[in-house]
């Protein structure tokens, strides 16, 4: 009896539709392997139509870097109040041209008219105080002299009695009682006299000092009114330069305290130009450096001024001023750009500026086969670069063809395959 023989169905189940999935995932996974293979051994195919493909060229290069500046003014003085008080009147707006001594704000500060009252009033008692002592004292002096000229006639006359009983009894016509008594009443007065006169000269001294002290009192009491009076002029505030008015931070009714800063005069007779460099140019540019700029066709130069060292995000700051000529119409806050000349032209190899530099550095650079089939990774030395190009020391010969698109997807592979 012939054995019936059964087909195998796992074969052909195994090709059927609902197994579709399953083979498109092993061949994903073969051409996975494919490619990580590929990538360990350092060659990647990629599509040559996403790249950017330049041919290294021998020509002059032009040792500039590219600036945006904003111009501001050469010098700029604050505006600050020397006196506290409240906004009274605004005389001129922001934006104005001003004078040197032109008012600018009137402040209000009723506690310096208060002072000023008061400093009056005491200067007022203070004089009549002099007023009153210099008289009391004229009288005193008048007093005095009228009692010297007293004692002085009552000095000759006893003088005048002593010496008539002197020559009495000398001759034995009065008694000794009698010339001595006349003798003692000449000397007491004559002491008395002594006594005035030392007294009226005390008082002079005293009177003198006590003028003077008075008088140099008063002197500082006028002097501190004039300080106050200033104070007071003080709160109209001026203009300290010829130039513009090119900030008023003030409000009428508004409270400002000595010293704080409201505004500023820009002195418009002359412009700098405020540039934020690359810190990679920190040690090429220094103050000397010539540069240029063009505006509405026609052009202008500019030299280096100064140059900030402090770094901040990156940046540094240079200041330009103008040589020559400046634009019409200048405004400050404008925007300039100029090519900073960092050095003379020189012959180079050059290479195109391109994205590749953010990955590499520099250091190296995907060079395309003759053939063009491909392209090798290959160690360069770049020196200097401007907004075009950068120069090349080592490794590139003018006529090679280079990439110089991004390489962030090429990772670390040697060797790209078109």
């Amino acid at each position: 009896m012939d054995k019936i023989i059964e087909k195998k169905k796992g074969i052909v189940r195994a090709f059927t539709l609902k197994a579709l999935p399953y083979w498109l995932g092993v061949v994903f996974a073969i051409v996975i392997i494919v490619l990580v293979a590929q990538s360990g051994s350092g060659v990647m195919r990629v599509d040559s139509a996403t790249l950017t493909i330049v041919e290294v060229a021998e020509g002059e290069f032009n040792d500039y870097i590219r600036l945006s500046g904003q111009v501001q003014p050469m010098t700029t003085i604050q505006i600050s109040p020397l006196e506290g008080g409240v906004v009274q009147e605004i005389i001129v707006e922001e934006g104005a041209r001003v004078r040197a001594g032109e008012r600018l704000l009137v402040l209000n500060n009723d506690n310096l008219d208060l002072q000023i009252l008061n400093s009056e009033a005491e200067l007022a008692e203070k004089e009549n105080l002099l007023r009153n002592t210099l008289i009391s004292m004229e009288q005193q002096k008048l007093s005095l002299r009228q009692e010297q000229l007293q004692l002085q006639t009552e000095v000759g006359q006893m003088k005048r009695e002593f010496e008539s009983l002197q020559q009495l009894y000398a001759e034995k016509l009065v008694a000794r009682e009698e010339f001595l008594r006349a003798e003692e009443n000449y000397n007491l007065a004559s002491n008395r006299l002594q006594l005035v006169n030392e007294r009226a000269y005390q008082d002079s001294l005293y009177r003198s000092v006590q003028v003077s002290q008075m008088q140099e009192s008063l002197a500082n009491m006028r002097l501190n009114m004039q300080m106050i009076r200033r104070r007071k002029d003080n709160l109209t505030i001026k203009a300290p330069i010829d130039g513009e008015l090119g900030l008023l931070d003030v409000v009428l009714g508004q409270s400002i305290a000595q010293g704080t800063k409201i505004g500023q005069i820009n002195d418009v007779g002359n412009y700098k130009i405020e540039a934020q460099v690359d810190e990679h140019y920190i040690d090429r540019v220094m103050p000397g450096l010539e540069a240029e700029f063009e505006r509405r066709d026609e052009q202008f130069r500019a030299v280096v001024r100064k140059v900030y060292p402090e770094v901040r995000n990156g940046k540094f700051r240079a200041d330009l001023k103008f040589v020559g000529t400046q634009p019409d119409n200048i405004r400050i806050g404008q925007t300039y750009y100029l090519n900073l000349q960092l050095g003379e032209p020189e012959e180079a190899v050059l290479v195109p500026r391109g994205a590749f530099f953010q990955t590499t550095g520099g250091r190296w650079i995907y060079v395309v086969d003759a053939d063009g089939e491909g392209a090798t990774r290959r160690e360069i030395r770049i020196s200097r670069q401007n907004p075009q190009y950068y120069e090349v020391l080592e490794g590139l010969q003018p006529g090679e063809r280079v990439i110089t698109s991004g390489y962030e997807k090429f990772g670390d592979s040697e060797r790209l395959k078109f």
